[in-house]
């Protein structure tokens, strides 16, 4: 099993923008991803520690810590911190999940859909940054998984 954590404020993938470059229009991703990407690439290639991506099917666990915000009360941060309050802001989950899964491509795993079981937790804490856990899946008959 593969346990690091991404460092920072996480990001959701944003929407790829598009400008005008004379009679042509140029498609581009947002400068704040790019930089997102690069983090979370960097801090993969260092938990890898030059081991080659994982290749198979992978089961992916992550836990996204946001910031509390300053300006609650020192009992909504408190609440914050205990899980009594949970995060229902941006970003959402899934942006940040297809920022860190498309980082990854080439670096922990071969391409993201290898990506077979996946957790994700969006919760508040003192330091911001995503916890991740990646684990290769075993074969597991269908018997046991309760197909018919």
């Amino acid at each position: 099993m593969l346990e690091f954590v991404i460092p920072g404020v996480p990001v959701g993938k944003g929407r790829p923008r598009a400008a005008k470059r004379g009679k042509h229009i140029q498609l581009y991703t947002p400068a704040k991803t790019v930089t997102y990407e690069s983090t979370v690439a960097l801090a993969g290639y260092q938990a890898m520690a030059g081991r080659p991506p994982l290749a198979g099917p992978v089961a992916a666990t992550l836990t996204i810590r946001l910031p509390i915000p300053a300006s609650w009360s020192k009992r909504k941060q408190a609440a914050a911190l205990t899980g009594a309050e949970l995060p229902t802001k941006k970003p959402d989950a899934d942006n940040v999940v297809k920022a860190i899964f498309d980082a990854f491509n080439g670096v922990v795993w071969i391409d993201d859909t290898q990506v077979v079981d996946m957790v994700v937790r969006k919760r508040y804490a003192e330091v911001p940054g995503v916890a991740v856990q990646i684990a290769a899946v075993e074969f597991i008959p269908q018997d046991l998984l309760g197909a018919q």
